[in-house]
């Protein structure tokens, strides 16, 4: 497939790290304006991406039988009444809902993207434009913090969601207009929709299950950190929402960086070993977060340097991961793809929900909690790859082989 469609799949990618990222400096007063716990108004963070997971076994098939067009359609236009209704709500659980609803509309976008990307390149192809969509994703987190703290302090938190609804309005034009129908002619559009027997060949194929739970181990990371992030940094260490912001867009900067490297990384190492080599900088980041509280500062400007600087390691290896990794996953279900990558996203999305739920559930400190959670799952990920016992979870038969046909 051309690479033309390129743009309208980077504008549509951007909307759900935009759900994510613009209001991250306004949490704290959220939470004050509507009287809740912070583990009250992280959870609209968990409820997002909650919903995107489950939403997209819901999706992935309606994507396969009906066509990749009109589900991005549906899913824009939901996207922004998800939005408005934020911006409107009064009373927390309606600001709840909103998000369950933006999530299974970011859903819809990214299973379209993805989708598009298997539909139009090979495996190797598709791994590299994985990686470019993630930079342009990761662009996001720069800029979006910055962008809904200036409009909060003109505007206030609402101003932030009203601002979705505005691009969201955007994009359904752009696609209007400019994306094509991807999906391959050999889909499979027979049987039920969500028929056992339409995703039984997908949860059967032990690559994608392991890559599965390692974009998982990836997604429950960054999760983990960006909800914690705002109310550690904010509310415990008494930085401004604009030091935020900073601090924050310093570490996606680097997160754009390691994006746009990441395929030069992939073609001279290849899909498995790069993901080794983001798993072992997981598992770096963890080590060093513990090591710069134990010993470094814990208050003010210099205390959240203290917990952000180690998690420039978790950017990268966050970018290293999930291009190589999806694409692994993916590459053996051409004939299904918007079923497989339903799957991979409520497996990954919905599964690092509920990890990232779970340990905010605890006592733990956020720099505690952060690297308990990512390095305990990346060094058990690890030490399965090193294992010559479970090669057949991680290595395809002809893995080698296709190695190095694409490294010639």
């Amino acid at each position: 497939m051309r690479k033309s469609i390129l743009p309208v799949l980077m504008a549509m990618v951007v909307l759900s790290p935009l759900a994510i990222d613009i209001y991250l400096p306004s949490m704290p007063v959220m939470a004050t304006e509507f009287n809740i716990t912070s583990s009250e108004v992280q959870s609209t963070l968990i409820l997002f991406l909650f919903a995107m997971g489950i939403g997209q076994i819901l999706i992935g098939p309606l994507a396969d039988r009906f066509g990749r067009r009109p589900i991005a359609i549906a899913g824009i236009v939901l996207y922004c009444f998800g939005s408005l209704l934020a911006a409107m709500a009064g009373e927390f659980e309606w600001l709840q809902i909103a998000r369950v609803l933006q999530g299974i509309a970011a859903c819809a976008t990214s299973i379209v993207v993805f989708s598009a990307v298997r539909d139009s390149f090979n495996s190797q192809q598709s791994a590299h434009y994985y990686s470019y969509l993630n930079g342009v994703i990761c662009v996001v987190p720069a800029l979006a913090p910055t962008l809904g703290g200036l409009l909060a302090l003109q505007f206030g938190w609402r101003a932030t969601f009203v601002f979705m609804a505005l691009f969201a309005i955007f994009v359904l034009l752009f696609v209007l207009y400019r994306l094509p129908e991807t999906r391959p002619e050999n889909t499979d559009t027979s049987g039920r929709l969500y028929h056992w027997q339409r995703f039984k060949p997908v949860l059967r194929e032990p690559h994608f299950i392991f890559y599965a739970f390692v974009c998982m181990v990836g997604m429950a990371s960054i999760l983990t950190y960006v909800s914690y992030a705002p109310v550690w940094l904010i509310r415990e260490l008494g930085i401004s929402e604009l030091s935020f912001s900073a601090l924050f867009g310093l570490n996606a900067a680097v997160n754009i960086s390691a994006c746009f490297a990441a395929p030069k990384v992939i073609k001279k190492f290849g899909n498995r070993a790069t993901v080794m080599i983001a798993l072992t900088t997981l598992l770096a980041s963890a080590l060093l977060e513990l090591a710069a509280q134990q010993w470094g500062p814990n208050a003010g400007l210099s205390g959240a340097f203290s917990f952000m600087l180690p998690m420039m390691l978790l950017c990268i290896g966050f970018a290293l991961l999930l291009g190589p990794a999806t694409s692994m996953a993916l590459s053996a279900f051409g004939e299904r793809a918007g079923t497989a990558s339903a799957m991979l996203g409520c497996i990954q999305m919905s599964g690092a929900a509920l990890l990232s739920g779970l340990i905010q559930q605890t006592s733990l400190a956020a720099p505690d909690a952060v690297a308990l959670l990512m390095g305990g799952l990346s060094v058990s990920l690890l030490l399965i790859m090193v294992m010559p016992r479970f090669n057949h979870w991680h290595i395809y038969p002809n893995h080698f082989k296709m190695q190095e046909s694409a490294r010639r």
